[in-house]
């Protein structure tokens, strides 16, 4: 990914970089923590990283700071980005989040505009931004932290002060000229973070979930398609590692493909709540310093932009504080990993061998397994979709720890949980498509092994349970066992079945569903 880095135009960083060592160099550069722990070390700090550069003088309740003269963020963008060096990951990192949160600016300027609270030409100008910072334009401007003091009014004032410059250029105005449009008093008109960024957040987890939708269905597919593929392959089923008794490699195959479906459903499902949001809340969900019609007609608007059926929350105090909507969401997710990671762990047990293991089926070889073992062979795609999915369920945890802080009117802890179910959404989708297109996809069956193993296990007697009893059965399996015998030889040799019943009833692709048998007298 390109982006114009913010700083350092001393160093004659006006072009677009991707590379990560310079990126951790000039990251490191910030954690100058000595001269960002107050504002007057904060501006200190800006001047150093600035000299010899094109600024401009902004300023803010605490005091004046330097900004670079050819961004379009302001003040409080640089002091947000100088105060959180946390995650490395910033904002442009998740562009579905920024297209959210230009949607919702753009729903509020459209509603105070139809409000007559903003004229016409200004309105505009705004939307025109909002438009651009919706296409991903200007995301290399969106350069805070992910994880956030201020319950992401960061994030909010780095949005606003973009657009409002954008704005202003349009209009003939220079950047930072704020009496004319001001990112307070225009762009952020009857709002506060406190609304606008959980439903931007919510927003643009509804965008992400599309792509995780689509890649977790065509993992449905592919896992039907080699169902259909195998379902003449016979194997021996087992529970808890033992073997149990006949199935096909199609049927077990089968099964993954109906779990995953039901999580898509679910998936599908769940994310409707990112679709109630609480704009017109205002600071707690009273509304205070909005319009009274503000509400409904920016809601309205979002609904025009995006062409979902968004809603406006029943108790905006509760919307406000109350984050279970995005835990709910989160603890699907996790179900969802937790049942990915399940079937990885088949695929890895399925695959072991080649030869003192199961090997009943053959992964893509994707990489060299051992730097010592010659010829070794791993299963690297299950085994790092597995890691992956215990990523995911760990980040639902920080979202369960961040949704519990809440307290009283607001969950100042909403940055994290946000961040982690971003990060969520994105490594699932990913890791889905990478298990679909690297592993399943090239799954091959050894049938050969499949029938080996079948016909030399104890299992298949227990297809005779309702014609020779259980206790018989359990007698020739314990003889079959201790001896080394196949089942067959011992049901004759015990006289509980004769050879011709046996060839009749052992038929291990008739135990592959009911096949009741008549109880032998």
């Amino acid at each position: 990914m390109h982006f114009r880095f913010p700083f350092f135009p001393s160093f004659h960083i006006y072009r677009y970089y991707s590379s990560p060592f310079f990126l951790k160099i000039a990251y490191s550069l910030l954690r100058m923590s000595a001269l960002i722990r107050s504002a007057p070390k904060a501006a200190a700090a800006s001047r150093i990283f600035l000299r010899g550069a094109a600024t401009r003088t902004e300023s803010d309740l605490l005091g004046e700071l330097q900004v670079p003269a050819d961004h379009y963020y302001g003040v409080q963008t640089m002091r947000g980005y100088l105060s959180y060096d946390i995650t490395g990951k910033r904002l442009y990192d998740f562009p579905n989040y920024i297209k959210a949160y230009g949607m919702v600016k753009k729903a509020a300027i459209t509603a105070n505009n139809r409000l007559g609270l903003v004229p016409d030409d200004k309105a505009n100008a705004v939307k025109q931004a909002c438009d651009e910072v919706i296409s991903g334009k200007w995301n290399s401007e969106f350069i805070v932290d992910m994880i956030q003091g201020g319950a992401g009014t960061s994030t909010n004032m780095n949005t606003n002060e973009v657009i409002t410059n954008r704005a202003l250029e349009i209009m003939g105005h220079p950047r930072g000229d704020y009496e004319f449009i001001s990112p307070n008093d225009i762009v952020n008109k009857c709002q506060s973070t406190n609304d606008t960024y959980p439903s931007s957040a919510k927003l643009g987890m509804y965008l992400d979930h599309f792509a995780m939708v689509e890649q977790m269905q065509l993992l449905v597919d592919s896992f039907a398609k080699k169902a259909e593929e195998f379902k003449d392959v016979m194997k021996m089923g087992r529970t808890q590692l033992q073997d149990g008794v006949p199935m096909t490699l199609g049927q077990e195959f089968h099964a993954y493909s109906t779990t995953l479906q039901e999580d898509v459903d679910l998936v599908k499902e769940a994310a409707k709540v990112f679709l109630t949001v609480n704009l017109g809340g205002t600071a707690i969900g009273t509304g205070t310093a909005a319009h009274p019609d503000y509400s409904a007609a920016a809601v309205k608007a979002l609904r025009e932009i995006t062409g979902f059926d968004i809603k406006i929350a029943p108790d905006l105090i509760n919307a406000s504080s109350n984050t279970s909507g995005m835990l709910y969401f989160s603890g699907v997710l996790r179900r969802c990993a937790v049942k990915l990671s399940q079937i990885c762990n088949d695929l890895r047990l399925l695959a072991s061998g080649p030869r003192c293991g199961l090997h009943e089926i053959n992964l893509p070889p994707r990489a060299p397994g051992s730097s010592i073992m010659p010829g070794k062979v791993n299963p690297v795609i299950p085994e790092v979709v597995n890691q992956t999915c215990f990523q995911i369920i760990g980040g639902d945890l920080t979202c369960s720890l961040a949704s519990e802080a809440g307290q009283l009117e607001l969950n100042v802890m909403e940055p994290v949980l946000i961040y982690n179910l971003f990060n969520n959404i994105n490594m699932f989708t990913r890791a889905t498509k990478t298990l679909r297109t690297l592993c399943v996809d090239g799954i091959t069956a050894d049938k050969a092994q499949c029938e080996k193993l079948l016909n030399n296990s104890i299992g298949i007697v227990t297809g005779l349970l309702p014609y020779i009893g259980y206790k018989k059965c359990s007698t020739a399996a314990k003889i079959a066992n201790q001896t080394g015998k196949s089942v067959k030889d011992v049901l004759v040799e015990q006289g509980f079945c004769t050879k011709q019943e046996v060839e009749e009833l052992l038929v291990p692709e008739k135990m592959t569903k009911p096949n009741y048998i008549t109880k032998k007298h």
